[in-house]
């Protein structure tokens, strides 16, 4: 594989002083870089693979590494293929579509286990298999960025390019749900043909099961024929169109109420409503398998009471009381809490409970906090759920199954409950809920040691 296009722009290339070396790639960085040494030194270089020979250029210096761009593939991975995304190395959306799918999952457990031993101190007594859903077309919900270029002449919609500030000028997008592929070319044209087109930054887009939503963030209002035109585009592509005119609260739907947004656990029989901005998994093949896994590594007795922290809208609450005597979800978001009481409802569940709490200030927790629960399901943001450990020991769960989006933390907490010598981890492994990403999500299982 000996033609391989460069990713550098001519100004790298006359800021590195044209130094050119053939080097071995010896591993792949977090951020899914290859690194190579040269003379000791670390040398990060953008779209190489481990065990690959390459020619390299240089392109800036720093005390303890290098950054260089790849020019050749001297000898190419058995791991390497052909991205299928034609802005892929332009876009800042991936950075792994030319490391196959197995070898993705493969580094993505590999990050999680060494974090887990360089931070926590800790390994799991067994390693999961990893989950997996689809690769391509599975993003249900993504915020597009939206900019009136004038150089162009013209607006761009999408993600930014790799490692710079600006918008990518993207025709499609692989991993945007099949039918919406052509998301950020399609607005850019619809945007364009807009009166405030310099004054719509972003565009939200979310898809449920049946109907699918835009949030326009305006900062300044439509005129009769820029509303017409979105009402226009969202009858032609099926979509509920709302306006966003300053935070969360002034998000209102343009013209009929749209269709509500929802989606389906099947395996627990339970439907999750959510609203156009709403957080809710972005991979829903992955998310119903997430689901239930956790519930089979937390497995509660039928007379159990399960606490869920971080419930958002109820994603793992209501599952969770199809198969325990109650549950109790805590989440900070008071908007979520009411929409996941309302889907508790809708579900004809009477066994879930709710509460809003800042789960980042234990000193301020309701009586929730005095009771006693067999099992304890955690779902926090990258942060992680530091503060929450001292707890965890008061409740004294026989099982504690963490849902992690950043191995550090992760890795930090998990070094801190088995330092007590109260729990073990006793299993860990990846989720891969955003393929082609460097992103890890993964579950961790602690058990109380008898």
């Amino acid at each position: 594989m000996r033609n391989v296009n460069s990713q550098m722009s001519r100004r790298q290339r006359e800021a590195s002083g044209g130094e050119r070396r053939e080097v071995d790639v010896v591993a792949l960085s977090h951020d899914g870089r290859g690194i190579a040494r040269i003379d000791g030194k670390a040398v990060f270089i953008a779209g190489a693979l481990p065990g690959e020979r390459v020619i390299i250029e240089v392109v800036k210096r720093r005390r303890r590494m290098d950054e260089a761009g790849l020019l050749e593939v001297l000898v190419a991975s058995k791991d390497r293929v052909v991205p299928r995304c034609a802005h892929f190395g332009l876009c800042g959306g991936c950075s792994l579509q030319h490391l196959s799918s197995d070898a993705q999952v493969e580094a993505k457990q590999a990050q999680m286990l060494e974090d887990l031993a360089r931070i926590g101190g800790v390994s799991p007594a067994r390693v999961l298999a990893p989950l997996r859903g689809p690769a391509w077309g599975y993003r249900r919900r993504a915020r597009l960025g939206v900019r009136y270029v004038h150089k162009k002449g013209r607006v761009l919609a999408g993600f930014r390019e790799r490692d710079k500030p600006y918008l990518a000028d993207l025709a499609r997008c692989e991993v945007l749900i099949g039918e919406f592929a052509t998301l950020p070319a399609d607005l850019a044209t619809l945007v364009d043909a807009l009166s405030i087109r310099e004054r719509v930054p972003q565009v939200e887009f979310a898809s449920g099961d049946t109907a699918s939503a835009l949030v326009f963030r305006v900062m300044q209002e439509p005129n009769g024929e820029d509303l017409a035109r979105l009402e226009d585009f969202g009858r032609r592509r099926k979509l509920g169109i709302y306006l966003q005119s300053a935070g969360p609260d002034s998000i209102r739907p343009l013209g009929d109420t749209p269709p509500a947004l929802n989606y389906a656990i099947g395996a627990y029989e339970v439907r999750i409503g959510f609203g156009p901005a709403d957080f809710v998994q972005v991979n829903s093949g992955l998310n119903e398998a997430m689901v239930v896994a956790a519930l089979a590594a937390l497995d509660p007795d039928p007379g159990d009471t399960v606490l869920d922290l971080f419930c958002g809208l109820g994603n793992f609450t209501l599952p969770l009381a199809r198969r325990s005597a109650q549950v109790v979800g805590i989440e900070g978001d008071a908007g979520l809490v009411g929409k996941a009481r309302m889907n508790a409802v809708e579900n004809g569940i009477e066994n879930a409970a709710f509460h809003v709490e800042n789960l980042f200030e234990p000193a301020s927790f309701g009586p929730w906090a005095g009771g006693r629960y067999e099992r304890v399901l955690l779902d926090p943001p990258r942060a992680g759920a530091r503060e929450l450990i001292e707890h965890i020991l008061h409740w004294r769960p026989r099982r504690v199954v963490y849902i992690s989006c950043h191995p550090g933390s992760l890795a930090r907490d998990a070094g801190i409950l088995v330092a007590t010598k109260e729990y073990e981890l006793a299993a860990a492994g990846v989720m891969d809920m955003f393929a082609h990403t460097t992103h890890v999500e993964s579950m961790a299982v602690f058990e109380r040691r008898r």
